[in-house]
This record gives structure tokens, sequence and C-alpha cells, in this order.
């Protein structure tokens, strides 16, 4: 049995087919501006609030939104600069005069300390000050130049101070023995042993009527204080 094979289509039906999507299409494009006009068209908003007709104007709204959002983003962060700028000066601005007030209130303390202090002391007066606050020199009654007898108040004569007494009419000796002069290891000692006879005396104090307790303080002070001067 012989089998038929089917003729391929004509050429003519292929270009038919051809044709008419072709016609389709011119129509869809004649159509646009009418859709267009009553909102039809490409998905995505246009200008007006309507939607894009075609592929490239809702291509050229996406791009003119982009564009929108950049120029707002641009807005936003220079305001932004902005008042940073402006925050950053006013702070300079409130150091600087915090600053100031502190040097000011600093000036004005210093003037009003010197305006109380009155003026600067000179060397003269400062001079005459120490003497005037220097114990009274010993007459030579109370200690004898020559041989370097010391006569002690009474109230120092107590056996308690016999060890300081002691020690203080040696090294007295020794200075009147030399012609006053003094080397500065005896003028420690003489210093040192004043003082712990001094502190020996406030332990006693209770001892003594006020009016004695003050005339041996006196005495020990200007003790103390002898072996600055020359002998005589």
């Amino acid at each position: 049995m012989t089998r038929t094979i089917p003729a391929p289509a004509p050429r003519r039906t292929l270009h038919a087919v051809l044709l008419a999507v072709g016609a389709l299409v011119v129509v869809d494009a004649a159509a646009a501006p009418a859709r267009a006009q009553w909102g039809g068209g490409w998905g995505g908003w246009g200008m007006g609030g309507g939607y894009a007709s075609t592929a490239g104007q809702a291509a050229a709204y996406g791009m003119s939104d982009i564009i929108r959002s950049e120029g707002y983003a641009n807005l936003q962060n220079s305001e932004a600069a902005k008042n940073w700028e402006d925050a950053k000066s006013k702070d300079i601005q409130n150091r600087q005069q915090w600053t100031d007030a502190f040097f000011d209130m600093r000036r004005t303390n210093r003037e009003a300390r010197k305006a109380e202090a009155g003026p600067a002391v000179t060397r003269d007066q400062a001079i005459r000050f120490a003497k005037s606050a220097a114990p009274p020199r010993l007459t030579s009654a109370q200690l004898d130049p020559v041989t370097g007898h010391i006569e002690y108040p009474m109230v120092l004569t107590d056996t308690i101070y016999d060890p300081f007494r002691r020690d203080l009419d040696k090294l007295f000796a020794d200075r009147a023995a030399t012609g006053g002069s003094l080397q500065f290891e005896e003028f420690q000692k003489i210093q040192g042993t004043v003082s712990k006879f001094i502190e020996a005396l406030k332990q006693n104090v209770s001892r003594y009527p006020a009016g004695d307790y003050g005339r041996a303080r006196t005495f020990l002070n200007s003790l103390a204080n002898e072996p600055r001067y020359p002998a005589g």
C-alpha cells in the first residue's frame, strides 16, 4: 500500500499570516494615542497623573523619578550639612565666650587680691619687719660675752632641765673662748638644744605661773637667736 505524504503549505499562506500580524501592530500603534488620552497604555504613572503610552515614555518617567529622588536626597544632605556647620559654629562661639569669661574672672580676682594686699614690701621694710619680729637680744648680764656664762631665769633652773643647761653652758663657753666665732656645726647644736629645751618647758607649763613661763620662753627664744650676732 502506498503512503501519501502531505504537500507543504503554500508559501502564500505564510505570507498572509505575516501580513495579518503586521496589520495588528499598525492598528495598535494607531490606537495608542486614543488609549493614552483615556488613561490606557503601558503601566506606570506619567506626568499629569496619566499612564505612559509607550515603553519609551515609561522608561522616561522612571528615569525622571530617579533623578527627582536623587535631587531630593541631595537637598536633604545639603540641609543636614548646613545645620551641622551652624551647630559647629555656635559650639565654637560658646567655647570662645566661656574661655573669655574664665580669663576675665581670673584677671578680676588677681586685681582684687593685689588691691587688698597693698603695695609690695621693699627690701628695707622687710629688714625692719624681720628685726621687729625677732626676739630681743640678751644683755651682758644674761649672757656674758667674755666667759659665755648664761644667767637663766628662775623657772629654767629647775632640775629637770639640767641636761639642757649643761650642754648650752659648754657651747656658749666654747663660743666665747674663740672670740665669738662659731662653726656651723656648733650653731646647729645650739639651735637643736634650745628647741629641745623649749619642748620640755611646754610639757611642764602647768607647773609655773603664766608670767614666769612667758619670761622663760622669751629668754630661750633670745638664746637661740644669739649665735646669729657677734659676741658682745
